[in-house]
C-alpha cells in the first residue's frame, strides 16, 4: 500500500502497460482514480499520424481497478479509433494537483496557445504560469496539455519531447479533418 495522492487515508496502488504507436505508456492509479500517466521517453516514433490497431495493455491487466479500465480503454480510443473518445466516460483522477481545479485545454484537434489560456484563466501575463501548470501535468493525454502551444504557432515544449507533442497534434488533426469529409 502506498500513502493516497491527496494524503489522506493509504490507497492500494495498481499499475498498467499499455503498449501503444508512441511506445509504453505506464498508467498508476488505485479504486478512487488515475494517478498518473508516464509517457515513454523516445526520439523515435512512428510515421505519419494515422490510427493504430496496435494499442494494448501488456502488463498489469488482472485486477485493475475500474479507473485503471476506463483509462486504458479510452487511450486505446484515443490511439486506435479517436472519433469513439467522446462516448467514453473519462476516468476519474486520483491526484493533488488535479483536486485544485485543472483545465483541459483546447478542442480535439485544436491548439490554444499559453497566453489564450492565460487570459482565459483571467491574468493575461500569465502565459509562464501556465506553461508550468502544462509541465506538471500527472496525466497527459487526458488532459492535453500538448494542445497548448507558442502564440507564434511553434509547438514548444512537451514532458514526452517535442517530437511526441508534434505527432499528437498531427494525429488529432488528421482525425478531425477525417470526420469533417
Amino acid at each position: 500500500q502506498v500513502n493516497s495522492k491527496q494524503g489522506g487515508s493509504p490507497c492500494e496502488e495498481k499499475q498498467v502497460v499499455l503498449l501503444s504507436p508512441l511506445g509504453r505508456i505506464e498508467i498508476s492509479g488505485c479504486e478512487k482514480g488515475v494517478h498518473e500517466i508516464k509517457l515513454p521517453k523516445t526520439n523515435l516514433l512512428p510515421r505519419g499520424a494515422e490510427p493504430s490497431a496496435a494499442c494494448q495493455v501488456c502488463e498489469g491487466a488482472e485486477e485493475m481497478p475500474e479507473p485503471l479500465q476506463q483509462c486504458t480503454a479510452w487511450l486505446r480510443a484515443y490511439f486506435c479509433e479517436p472519433a469513439s473518445t467522446g462516448s467514453l466516460p473519462v476516468p476519474a483522477l486520483h491526484h493533488p494537483l488535479l483536486q485544485r481545479g485543472q483545465c483541459h485545454p483546447g478542442t480535439f484537434g485544436e491548439a490554444v496557445s499559453y497566453k489564450q489560456l492565460a487570459d482565459l484563466a483571467g491574468n493575461s501575463r500569465a502565459a509562464r504560469a501556465v506553461g508550468g501548470a502544462m509541465r506538471s501535468n500527472p496525466i497527459p493525454i487526458i488532459i492535453p496539455c500538448h494542445r497548448v502551444i507558442r502564440s507564434s504557432g511553434d509547438s514548444g515544449n512537451y514532458g514526452g519531447g517535442q517530437l511526441m507533442k508534434e505527432w499528437l497534434l498531427s494525429h488529432e488533426k488528421l482525425q478531425k479533418e477525417k470526420l469533417a469529409q
